[in-house]
């Protein structure tokens, strides 16, 4: 796509659902999306020329996530796309953006072992969440763990390698359900009663959307307790938390880049802004923050290229780095995964997370884990 001297805004693509069982926590990827996007434009925007937001609401529906995907790059002229939270929502964009060149960015956690030239990678992957939350839950709970997962591939996926550093590490899995995508509260009951059968040390949860407040909602119905036996989540987010309850959540453990109470001062002018913008009462977690930060990265880029072509914009965010609210990250020029912090924080009463890791600075994304030998206590953590 070629530039020229105009004042025409740069337009860009936005795919997040606002309906649907995924909106608990895509609403908030759209909001960091669309504050960074507010924000560049507060102060100029990019080279003298606003930001445009073209955003359509998928309504949870992955193949509408790829029939979007095609309208915005076919009909609306859009190259680049910020977007999606599940994987298999990204699965179906990514033939679309690798058929018609053009560049996600995709802002959650995901299961690793993925590549694209036409997707920068900005949530974590299993080496950055998965290996010390695992060695974690051994050391302070046992080596007892049931697996509870929405069922779709992330879920899947992510089990399989948790499955992998727990057997390598001494442990076993005493049981595994997965529930459907969208399931109703009643759902989750059959399977936490299986749960409190089987006696585990620690739930590990790949639930996501509604069903994640579902599945912690019926663990409090059923009087277990977080102190013996928590639940443990790569997805769980303050934004789940405040929606099933603090009371419910409190004691639960999640692995993420980034949390609300984290202190640094960049975050908390963060918080500041995007609570006078949405209230005090909305908190930002993992999914926003990288939202936000990767529209920021997004406009470096620009920036500096001033041009949208999708092969000039890669090649020049390649090894660039940027002050994110969770810290300094960089985008690896191996994989074109963003190199994050890794944390392991257990919710609160006040819908926080108090820290019990945090990495020294950001560790590597390594999506292959081809530095890993599957086995926690190798301490493999690599800091960029």
């Amino acid at each position: 796509m070629k530039t020229t001297n105009t004042s025409e805004p740069w337009r860009v693509g936005v795919l997040f659902s606002r309906t649907g069982f995924m909106a608990v926590i895509e609403e908030t990827q759209l909001r960091g999306t669309l504050t960074a996007i507010d924000e560049i434009n507060n102060a100029g925007g990019v080279n003298g020329r606003p930001l445009e937001a073209i955003v359509y609401d998928p309504g949870s529906d992955s193949r509408a996530f790829g029939r979007y995907a095609k309208r915005l790059m076919v009909e609306d002229g859009v190259n680049t796309i910020f977007g999606c939270y599940t994987s298999s929502s990204r699965k179906a964009v990514l033939p679309v953006v690798e058929r018609l060149n053009g560049l996600l960015w995709y802002p959650t956690l995901y299961e690793g072992f993925e590549f694209s030239s036409n997707v920068i990678y900005t949530g974590a992957t299993p080496n950055q969440n998965s290996v010390e939350l695992c060695r974690i839950l051994m050391e302070l709970y046992g080596p007892r763990v049931f697996f509870v997962g929405s069922d779709y591939v992330y879920p899947r996926e992510s089990n399989r390698i948790m499955r992998e550093l727990i057997r390598s590490s001494g442990g076993s899995v005493v049981g595994e359900c997965y529930v459907r995508l969208g399931a109703s509260r009643n759902e989750f009951l059959p399977v936490l009663r299986e749960v409190k059968r089987a006696q585990p040390d620690v739930i590990f949860s790949t639930v996501v959307g509604d069903g994640t407040v579902f599945l912690y909602q019926c663990y409090a119905d059923l009087g277990l307790n977080p102190k013996v036996m928590p639940i443990a989540s790569l997805t769980t987010t303050e934004a789940e938390i405040r929606a099933m309850g603090y009371d419910v959540g409190e004691g639960h453990i999640t692995a993420a880049p980034y949390f609300q109470g984290i202190g640094n001062e960049r975050n908390s002018a963060f918080v500041r802004r995007y609570k006078k913008r949405y209230g005090d009462d909305e908190p930002t977690n993992m999914c926003l923050e990288a939202s936000y930060f990767q529209v920021n990265l997004f406009a470096k880029t620009l920036e500096q290229t001033n041009s949208m072509d999708t092969e000039v914009q890669r090649t020049s965010v390649m090894g660039s780095e940027i002050h994110a609210p969770q810290g300094e990250i960089a985008i690896n020029p191996i994989w074109g995964h963003a190199d994050l912090w890794t944390r392991v924080g257990r919710a609160n009463r006040q819908g926080q997370f108090d820290l019990v890791f945090e990495s020294q600075s950001c560790v590597r994304a390594d999506p292959y884990l081809l530095g890993y030998g599957r086995h926690v206590g190798q301490r493999s953590l690599e800091v960029a």
